[in-house]
């Protein structure tokens, strides 16, 4: 029998209510890290802004600790909440596509393959990240770095306005033109402020690119790595090239003689033709050793967004940490090079995902996100489907991280992209992540949320 608060929502909302003797409870919870185990007393499952008002009324005045879902790809399961509330938006995900304006507008409960499916035949794109299953909306209030970056900008630099509902009930708009100080600190301020309900971006000419990965041995990584940090910078902002030390996929349609070896990976994708594109790359690519695969070819972005989706279905074991970088040192190199050896098991990894070009031309106090000097945001991710390997993958991440953080941004005294924090990393790894604009930011949290009601997530503290 379900309780008499689930019952309550239950007669408020349009979208069902699920609690613990709901038969579709346990499927209803899960999230995209299997490594986290969370038991929500309700999950409101939202099919609109009033449903998502009359929620947010409901935990507040509940007195009930609130987690927000929108496409829950979040990694350190801040998408849940043990005995609170989970406003789940996964049933708004609606997207429009204005090809005369080139914008698109946006539901909270869509991923980033869902945007893409709908721009693409306009010959659009909004810049996102790398994985089509990804949920635009964390990722957009994080920041948004991924194939696109260099040219476009972050996600958040191509974002025009959000509707948000507050923690008083209050639906407003966010924009350059409205509430201007909400518009700001959503850019890369995370979850903090309200639910957002819609966003609407400006998209931008994609079609078909050339693309794809390159893999080499990685007893070969050391001068890709080198050749990677030397060309970067002088690459035209076409080219989205992120770096990774990786295992090779013992799957097909990777080749069977190179399964289960450690290897470096070159991802690229240049944003117009193939002998374009190979120019972009020529210098990358001259005097290297061979690679063991090089699968760049032209295809629909689309296709490159979701070309690595098989290997990472939901539920893996997951324990990540990042980084802001502005130099890759050969020191900071070889200590990459000897925790890579170390990897506790075949989907583990280290990425490098480019955040110069027109990252660079917003100023650093224009946005929330306060990283715009850096030249890379760099993840370290312990990555298995077994769960007896959460301890060894865990202590893996945070090995490796410890021993390449002191070469990262200012020595190591700065932060990291907030969606590849875990919530076991404190405040102080918030602080240094915002540097100069946190202050901004707890001004902004104490006006439109004093209560902290929205703080599961990456918080930032009201000031009282």
């Amino acid at each position: 029998m379900r309780s008499q608060e689930a019952a309550e929502l239950s007669g408020k909302l349009r979208g069902p209510v699920i609690d613990g003797d709901s038969i579709d409870y346990d499927d209803v919870r899960k999230l995209y890290n299997g490594m986290i185990d969370k038991k929500p007393r309700m999950i409101a499952r939202c099919s609109d802004v009033a449903d998502v008002i009359e929620a947010v009324n409901f935990g507040r005045e509940h007195k009930l600790l609130i987690a927000i879902r929108g496409g829950g790809h979040n990694g350190p399961g801040l998408a849940s909440v043990n005995d609170g509330l989970v406003i789940d938006l996964t049933s708004m995900k609606g997207v429009r596509v204005d090809p005369a304006s080139r914008t698109v507008r946006v539901g909270p409960g869509c991923t980033q393959g869902d945007v893409d499916h709908a721009a693409h035949p306009f010959g659009l794109a909004v810049p996102a990240g790398i994985v089509s299953t990804t949920g635009i909306a964390g990722l957009t209030l994080g920041g948004g770095t991924g194939y696109l970056t260099r040219q476009y900008g972050l996600t958040i630099d191509n974002l025009l306005e959000a509707d948000v509902v507050l923690a008083d009930g209050r639906f407003v708009t966010a924009s350059a033109t409205e509430n201007l100080d909400l518009f700001w600190a959503l850019r890369g301020g995370g979850g903090n402020f309200g639910v957002v309900t819609s966003f609407l971006f400006q998209a931008r000419p994609v079609d078909m690119v050339y693309g794809g990965p390159i893999f080499w041995d990685q007893k070969d990584a050391g001068a890709v790595m080198r050749r990677y940090r030397d060309m970067l910078p002088g690459a035209p902002e076409k080219l989205g090239a992120f770096l990774g030390l990786k295992t090779m996929p013992s799957a097909d349609p990777f080749p069977r003689e190179h399964w289960g070896k450690r290897i470096c990976a070159l991802i690229s994708c240049y944003n117009g033709p193939q002998a374009e594109g190979e120019m972009a790359m020529k210098p990358f690519l001259e005097g290297l050793p061979p690679p063991l695969v090089n699968w760049m070819g032209m295809m629909p972005f689309p296709a490159l967004q979701s070309l690595f989706d098989p290997l990472l279905p939901s539920g893996m074991q997951w324990y990540w940490r990042g980084d802001f970088v502005n130099e890759l040192s050969d020191a900071a190199i070889d200590a990459h090079l000897a925790q890579a050896e170390q990897t506790p098991s075949t989907l583990s990894l280290m990425h490098l995902y480019p955040i110069d070009g027109a990252v660079h031309r917003v100023g650093r106090g224009d946005t929330a996100w306060n990283a715009r000097g850096a030249t890379w945001s760099m993840v370290i991710a312990g990555i298995d489907p077994n769960p007896q390997q959460a301890g060894p993958i865990t202590r893996w991440t945070k090995a490796y991280w410890e021993a390449v953080h002191p070469h990262n941004q200012n020595g190591g005294k700065g932060g990291g992209y907030v969606n590849f924090m875990m919530d076991d990393e404190g405040e102080g790894r918030i602080r240094a992540t915002y540097g100069d604009n946190y202050d901004r930011l707890v001004t902004i949290k104490a006006k439109y949320d004093p209560d902290n009601v929205f703080r599961v997530n990456q918080n930032i503290r009201p000031l009282h």
